[in-house]
């Protein structure tokens, strides 16, 4: 299987199928040894691939037979909350210039409840991510999405900018705190072979969220008296049945195993708290690199989704001239190429390696940023999107096995959504960019094409970069950790001194 074997690397794997994690060393043999094996790593052994058939590796949806009703139980239910997330944030993109007009603002005014999204979504991944880890992920599913219908009900009442800015800064803590938990609930107990697909249609719920958003914005605002405000109240409808289905339905096994192990941790302690800063501590001291990787490694992805969607639909439609439907078009294919690419590029995840099909994905992205930039027609922005959103497919699974297995909501979530804030400034740059190369300034039409494609070019080196130099922990054992993950301390009066000597992690790969 892929390998990162170096002790440099935290994240190792051997040919007994057993995953063993161990704080970093930073001996020069130990820095060269895991840098010289960043290139073989990515390629598979034959011996690996003899255990699946041409079948199993072309046809995506094999591995999906295998998931029992329980699996897909919690999978649609992480899958749904995601995708609907996902169209309660478009609302507002897709409405900026009703909204200003309802509001008496600009346009860039109400785009500001945008950037407020973006900045405290952090915020709300910390607060859930945390919940989740520590006292389950039904409860914290539940209150994000109430949040979620309360919010959207109360932008449909209101009647003054500052009350929007107000909604829309509690929209981004409620949306940051949906990743993370919806990502454990979906993923947690899937089969290993189908962790792949799984995880590439999970991501690519946004993408959905967005087509959907598109349908009722068609449907709603246009065709009823109260516009804008009729589809943010309609969005706040369906979260209701998804937290009914929630509440009769209990925790993973994933999360009953690892409650089982922290409060068995807890006995040994005065209180629950100082069993979650000891953790937290051992967490930090053996993953605080692969903490600074995720960060780095989200950051770039999110410069790439945020690069190649931002500014597309201005470019069509000022720089090119496309009406309202023929840019409609364009932009539907681009979103189907994204479900598309999620599909067959998750999968493939399982059989090359996560990196490997990252990798793929920023290959195709590479080969269409110049027709896509200066050619823009539906089949560019297909396989445009198919790249990135390809790539991004991988995300969810691969930072699940690469978190620690106690906090794996919080980190997954809480390095995405730093990705996010890092990368909110994304169309701000583009536009002040683009600003080197006006086409008709009295007009404001910038050569939006050139700007995007060097952009996107330059998002991609960092990306292939980080995607190369990265660890891999593909097929971890994201339920059955074994007991030595966990803390554990010989003498209450040492409080929080943690023996780190224990730490030593070995799990187990799932045998499907």
């Amino acid at each position: 299987m892929t390998s990162d074997t170096s002790s440099i690397n935290p994240v190792e794997a051997k040919e007994d199928d057993k995953h063993v994690i161990h704080p970093p060393s930073f001996t020069w043999p130990a820095i060269r040894g895991y840098f010289s094996t960043r290139l073989s790593s990515l390629i598979v052994s034959r011996d690996e691939y003899s255990h699946y058939s041409l079948h199993e590796i072309l046809n995506p949806f094999k591995p999906l037979v295998e998931m029992n009703l329980h699996q897909w139980n919690f999978f649609l239910l992480g899958f749904l909350a995601w995708t609907w997330d996902a169209l309660d944030f478009f609302a507002t993109s897709l409405n900026l210039t009703n909204i200003a007009e309802d509001l008496d603002v600009s346009v860039k005014d109400v785009s500001w409840g945008i950037t407020l999204v973006l900045m405290l979504r952090t915020v709300g991944a910390i607060i859930f991510g945390a919940l989740g880890d520590t006292r389950g992920r039904k409860w914290p599913y539940m209150i994000n999405l109430f949040l979620l219908v309360v919010i959207q009900i109360g932008t449909g009442f209101v009647t003054t900018y500052q009350q929007f800015l107000g909604l829309r800064a509690l929209f981004g803590v409620a949306m940051g705190g949906i990743f993370g938990i919806c990502a454990a609930e979906a993923l947690s107990d899937a089969p290993t072979k189908a962790r792949g697909v799984l995880s590439g249609i999970f991501q690519e719920g946004y993408a959905f969220g967005y087509l959907l958003a598109v349908i009722f914005q068609r449907a709603l605002v246009d065709t009823t008296p109260k516009g804008w405000r009729s589809l943010f109240w309609f969005s706040a409808g369906p979260p209701v049945l998804l937290i009914i289905w929630r509440f009769f339905t209990p925790e993973t096994d994933a999360y009953l195993s690892q409650r089982a192990k922290f409060q068995e941790g807890a006995m040994n302690k005065s209180s629950k708290v100082k069993e979650f800063k000891s953790q937290a501590k051992a967490a930090l001291k053996s993953y605080w690199l692969i903490l600074i990787y995720l960060i780095l490694m989200m950051t770039g992805f999110n410069f790439s989704s945020h690069g190649s969607q931002d500014l597309y639909p201005t470019m069509l439609t000022k720089q090119y001239g496309y009406g309202a439907d023929a840019s409609t078009v364009v932009n539907v294919c681009a979103n189907l190429g994204a479900l598309a690419g999620g599909i067959v590029i998750g999968h493939l995840s399982t059989f090359i390696g996560r990196r490997t099909a990252i990798l793929c994905g920023n290959v195709i992205t590479c080969a269409f940023i110049y027709p896509w930039a200066f050619k823009p027609m539906w089949v560019t922005a297909f396989f445009m999107q198919f790249g990135v959103q390809g790539s991004w497919s991988v995300v969810p699974i691969h930072l699940s096995e690469l978190s620690p297995p106690q906090f794996r909501a919080f980190v997954s979530g809480v390095s995405y959504q730093l990705g996010n804030l890092v990368s909110s400034a994304s169309s701000t740059i583009e536009a002040t960019l683009g600003e080197r190369f006006p086409i008709d300034p009295a007009k404001e039409i910038y050569d939006y094409g050139k700007t995007m494609a060097i952009f996107m070019a330059a998002v991609m080196v960092y990306l292939i970069i980080v995607i190369l130099l990265g660890p891999e922990n593909r097929g971890a054992n994201l339920g059955g950790e074994r007991k030595a993950v966990y803390v554990e301390e010989s003498d209450d009066s040492e409080h929080e001194k943690a023996d780190i000597k224990e730490i030593g992690i070995k799990t187990k790969v799932s045998e499907v």
